[in-house]
């Protein structure tokens, strides 16, 4: 699949590129995504949550009143989880929700990611680009000419550019990443993934496409 190459200011160049069919046209994995993407969300839980169970509640363990004779049930301690300001059973405490997936399972999910943008005609390429300084209206002009503006964006770099992923920190619903660095979940989250030359050889490269 060919697309046309657009210049650092959103306008059509004279180049176009030949999306590698290994990586940009696979046959989609929709249980793959759903694995890598519950990994990543699952890693990213802190898992801090605890409540207090009755060792831990503060108060007196002293009996609040004799075992019969109240008409009433039987009770230990105000700190007993069945009542009001007594522990909690049962309750969260703090636990690792982090899992592993096989490696060649990430590369199958993020293939399928790609093929899922090629199908829906998702996929923008762009010219390498660079700025001297960050510089946030020229990232705007970039997506007003490719008619993306409101739309959530993934833009990917050959390489780690501190410049322009400045540029693209006040731009709303866009996101910057060094190619390699890319996940399933952010192919997923964007409507539309823009590629810079560089990162979609790089993607070529990482993720099993043929090499020249």
């Amino acid at each position: 699949m060919k697309l046309k190459v657009f210049k650092q200011d959103g306008t059509a160049s004279s180049k176009s590129v030949t999306l590698d069919e290994a990586v940009f046209a696979t046959e989609p994995n929709d249980h793959a995504i759903w694995l890598d993407v519950r990994r990543i969300q699952a890693n990213a839980r802190q898992g801090t949550h605890k409540s207090k169970e009755r060792g831990e509640v503060a108060g007196s363990t002293r009996k609040l009143y004799r075992q019969k004779g109240t008409g009433g049930a039987r009770a230990g301690s105000a700190k007993s989880p069945t009542r009001y300001s007594g522990g909690t059973m049962f309750g969260p405490r703090p636990r690792s929700y982090s899992f592993k997936v096989n490696r060649k399972t990430q590369l199958v999910a993020r293939r399928s990611a790609l093929a899922y943008k090629t199908k829906n005609e998702a996929i923008r390429v762009v010219e390498n680009f660079s700025y001297d300084a960050p510089s946030t209206s020229n990232l705007r002009g970039l997506l007003k000419s490719l008619e993306l503006n409101g739309k959530s964006v993934l833009l990917l770099t050959g390489a780690h550019d501190a410049t322009v992923y400045r540029s693209g920190r006040n731009v709303p619903k866009l996101t910057v990443r060094n190619a390699s660095e890319a996940s399933t979940l952010d192919f997923m989250k964007a409507q539309i993934v823009i590629l810079q030359e560089g990162a979609l050889a790089q993607l070529a490269t990482q993720l099993g496409g043929t090499k020249e």
